[in-house]
């Protein structure tokens, strides 16, 4: 597969001796900070609808990030990180993204819509998006990028379990590390189950254990840095008939015990960080 690069032409920073009003004019896609990047206006009122859940600000000062790192993020879906990332690393740093291919090497229906509404979101509007690299991972490698020993960070939000269901997740983790510099970290958010939970029941409900996490990011060299509450939903009791879809944004159920799940919110999630040594 071929990924698909989407360039766009480099604004010169203007002078020290030039009015701030003509620099925003000059770098009109460039966010001079976190908050900027968050408050852009290339996010739509339904993706800030879900900062409350989601929290962007602080996961990513959790991960780390900074404005000149190279970062890569896994399976970007609709873009939702992508709309933040991008601006903020627009004009000192790099951002990477790379499209999940299950292991039949093809996306299904559903995932190959996603993935060319994000494909045009990105091409049509080149001031924000246009350095963004757009590549694949599939079967535990990249494809469309120089992938080796590259990036400062490799972000991935609310994917394991798809990977485990692949039976991707050690494969995966791998590339992870392969693609970290030394001293690079892995940022990971994850619907998380109770403790004890089976590998059976990670599949069909969409919530992992920490301890099946850490252990299998361990297993590809990956040492734990930190972990955060930042994510954590008390309110979620995760026994839904649909499991974690059961909850906003999806509502597998439907319109059943809809108003109940809006009162939960989104999953109760665990935020990890880990360091290649």
């Amino acid at each position: 597969m071929i990924a698909l690069t989407i360039t766009g032409c480099t604004t010169t920073s203007p002078s020290a001796l030039q009015p701030v009003a003509h620099e925003a004019q000059a770098r009109p896609a460039a966010a001079r900070s976190l908050d900027a990047a968050i408050d852009g206006a290339q996010r739509s009122e339904k993706a800030r609808a879900r900062d409350v859940y989601r929290h962007p600000k602080q996961t990513l000062e959790f991960f780390e990030l900074g404005p000149s790192q190279t970062v890569l993020e896994i399976a970007p879906g609709g873009g939702w990180y992508t709309d933040i990332l991008a601006p903020w690393l627009h004009d000192t740093g790099h951002l990477y993204e790379a499209q999940y291919l299950g292991p039949a090497g093809a996306p299904d229906l559903e995932e190959r819509a996603t993935d060319d509404a994000y494909l045009r979101k990105l091409a049509g509007d080149p001031a924000i998006y246009g350095n963004v690299v757009v590549g694949r991972l599939h079967a535990g490698a990249f494809s469309g990028f120089d992938a080796h020993e590259r990036f400062d960070r490799v972000l991935t939000f609310r994917n394991i379990h798809n990977w485990i269901k692949d039976g991707q997740l050690d494969a995966n983790f791998r590339a992870f590390y392969g693609a970290l510099k030394r001293g690079g970290e892995l940022g990971v958010e994850e619907h998380r189950a109770r403790p004890g939970a089976s590998l059976q029941q990670m599949i069909d409900t969409g919530y992992v254990t920490e301890a099946f996490v850490i252990e299998h990011a361990q297993a590809a060299g990956f040492v734990l840095v930190a972990r955060s509450e930042i994510n954590a939903n008390a309110r979620d009791t995760k026994d839904y008939p649909h499991g974690v879809w059961s909850l906003p944004p999806t509502y597998a159920g439907g319109d059943a015990d809809r108003d109940r799940y809006a009162a939960i919110g989104e999953s109760d999630r665990m935020t990890l960080r880990f360091v290649k040594p």
